[in-house]
């Protein structure tokens, strides 16, 4: 082995990262604050029950990604079938959209009314095309956007519409208008994202392909430390000179070659030693996130409804969304006269969801199942509760101006690269934070890389 790497995170970037250093003949180390591998694509086990954090679809337009995904699991990595669907004012229509079901379910009147919505937004486009409500209601309609959009993006965010950046609409939504969808729907025209009609996914959940990931990385020389948490980054000059550590035993210090981050920026900033100007530290600080938690339920009921998830526009509920594990593999319920739901609330950290205790949230969860119709409360057989701080980037007014301050200062750290979802601050997919990590990881190699990962 040549040198050293130390790499702070060990999610999909960290160890692509990780991955891609290892086969080239570096030796990174990764510090991982938590006590497992895979950051938010983490699979947790309860009472032999899996739970994914989130619902993690392994797609990508990416042939380097897939064919890592592969060349990991090979027959391990399933091909799924996607069904999701919206559950609205009392009603379950298909997602992506499909015309024939959303005209049968809505009526005709009010079909033709978000047609008309569609049309009038044509003809006089919202003003205000930099925030989610402007560019999504310019694109689809007021309707569609209040009656599908909304409420759900509110829950997400915590924030209203009109706080919110385009950016994330145009990232996270685009290519998908009204007409892609009726295209989509009738004639299977379409190609964004959201339409996927099929996805992988390995047979445990996803923290199996981590899992894989950290044996491979090992068994190539590369070490990973679990439970050590980054503490302090030394900095000389232009360059990071060590990163401090804090693991169950004490501290240590680590040192390398090159560094490469996939912790919070925020998290990051503050880190630095000495530190970073004061506008750089202001403008990090005023960063925002937003957290979720999971309720995972097991229901005593081999087979409740056929969706892998559903997206929850009721404004009277307080769950955005909701998994239904077993419809993703069948090997994540040890029981199958039984079902897991995964209920996921999004919320801030320290708020009133995040701080309520355990059992009153599995029976906030269970009662709001009731109330949808998706299981009985008497079928709950038991639950558990999982928190997950800083899981989205919030693209709020003025995230842009922030976030230039910070680069302009990170790089002047020659050998520092900031990587995945937390390391960019950006919403990424799963993918998307994978190929941050081996960009990273080829520069360092001396490798010429592809301009658009």
């Amino acid at each position: 082995m040549k040198q050293s790497v130390v790499i702070i995170g060990a999610g999909p970037a960290g160890l692509s990262a990780a991955h891609e250093l290892s086969s080239g003949g570096l030796r990174p180390v990764v510090l991982e604050q938590a006590d497992k591998v895979g950051g938010i694509a983490r699979t947790e086990v309860f009472q032999g029950y899996r739970f994914d954090i989130g619902g993690h679809r392994f797609f990508s337009r990416d042939q380097t990604v897939q064919h890592l995904w592969q060349q990991m699991l090979g027959p391990a990595m399933l091909k799924v079938p996607r069904l999701s669907r919206i559950s609205y004012d009392g009603l379950f229509l298909n997602y992506p959209l499909q015309w024939s079901n959303a005209l049968f379910s809505l009526g005709f009147l009010e079909s033709t009314r978000i047609v008309l919505s569609y049309l009038k937004a044509r003809i006089l486009p919202h003003q205000d095309d930099h925030t989610f409500e402007g560019w999504v209601t310019n694109r689809l309609g007021r309707r569609l956007y209040r009656n599908f959009f909304q409420t759900y993006t509110e829950k997400v965010w915590g924030i209203p519409c009109s706080e919110i950046a385009a950016d994330w609409a145009a990232q996270r939504i685009q290519g998908l208008s009204l007409r892609t969808a009726l295209g989509n729907a009738l004639f299977g025209t379409g190609g964004a994202d959201t339409l996927i009609s099929e996805f992988h996914y390995p047979l445990l959940g996803p923290g199996m392909m981590w899992e894989r990931f950290r044996e491979t990385i090992e068994s190539q020389g590369g070490e990973i430390r679990l439970r050590t948490r980054a503490i302090r980054l030394d900095v000389h000059g232009s360059r990071v000179r060590q990163v401090v550590a804090q693991a169950e035993k004490g501290s240590f210090e680590l040192s390398g070659e090159g560094y490469i981050s996939s912790m919070p920026l925020d998290e990051l900033v503050a880190a630095i030693s000495p530190p970073p100007p004061q506008e750089v530290l202001e403008a990090s600080r005023r960063l925002r996130h937003r957290a979720f938690l999971l309720v995972g339920l097991i229901i005593d009921q081999g087979d409740l409804f056929p969706d892998h998830w559903i997206y929850v526009h009721n404004p009277d509920v307080k769950v955005g969304r909701i998994q239904n594990f077993k419809n993703w593999s069948q090997a994540m319920v040890p029981d199958h006269s039984t079902t897991t739901l995964g209920l996921e609330y999004f919320c801030d950290e320290g708020d009133e969801i995040w701080s309520m205790p355990d059992q009153q949230l599995i029976d906030l969860a269970t009662a709001e199942l009731a109330h949808l119709n998706l299981a009985p409360s008497g079928q709950v057989l038991g639950g558990v509760v999982f928190r997950q701080r800083k899981a989205y980037p919030v693209y709020d007014r003025g995230y842009r101006e922030r976030l230039e301050v910070i680069w302009r200062y990170l790089a002047t750290l020659d050998n520092l690269q900031t990587i995945g979802r937390s390391g960019t601050h950006r919403y990424n997919n799963m993918d998307h934070s994978m190929l941050t990590g081996i960009s990273a990881a080829r520069k360092l190699l001396g490798q010429s890389d592809r301009a658009d990962l």
